[in-house]
């Protein structure tokens, strides 16, 4: 009987990840990426207005794997970041107004100004509502890349292709 109840699990699971059907329970401390093996979950941080957006993680000393801040647009748009004042190596994860990831900028340099865009060359829709800076190399190391999917209560509902519950 337990490994019935497995396999439905793992069947569901396995089916949620790869078709984005279902909805989930979503929580606003938690970044969930679909698309790959298996679901991703991010401990986050918002960043939601503008002064938190402003400091972001600036000034500090380290971020533990498995933990993120998430910025949050009021709409989506063009968006460009840079290292200042920022002491330790992010990874960039932008993502649009439907939860899709589009782009990863891996290890930015602490200190860096040079300004780092939210849109791959090419990219033909270049707006974005979110951002998620993880510590540098946590975007490898979890697995996330163009393509998956953030379950988040954030993503617009009408937009979202996973939905929260």
């Amino acid at each position: 009987m337990k490994w019935q109840a497995a396999a439905v699990v793992l069947i569901f699971t396995t089916s949620t990840s790869a078709g984005f059907a279902a909805s989930l329970d979503c929580a606003e401390d938690k970044a969930v990426f679909l698309g790959g093996d298996s679901p991703v979950q991010v401990s986050v941080e918002i960043a939601d207005d503008p002064d938190e957006r402003a400091q972001g993680l600036m000034f500090r000393k380290s971020l533990p794997q498995g933990h993120g801040m998430l910025f949050v647009y009021e709409h989506p748009q063009p968006v460009n970041f840079w290292m200042r004042n920022t002491l330790i190596p992010l990874d960039m994860i932008f993502i649009d107004q439907r939860g899709e990831v589009r782009h990863v900028h891996p290890m930015a340099r602490p200190l860096d100004e040079t300004s780092i865009s939210g849109a791959a060359i090419g990219d033909p829709a270049p707006d974005r509502l979110m951002v998620l800076e993880v510590a540098g190399g946590e975007a490898a190391r979890l697995g996330l890349r163009p393509g998956m999917v953030l379950a988040h209560p954030r993503v617009p509902s009408a937009d979202a292709i996973v939905h929260c519950n």
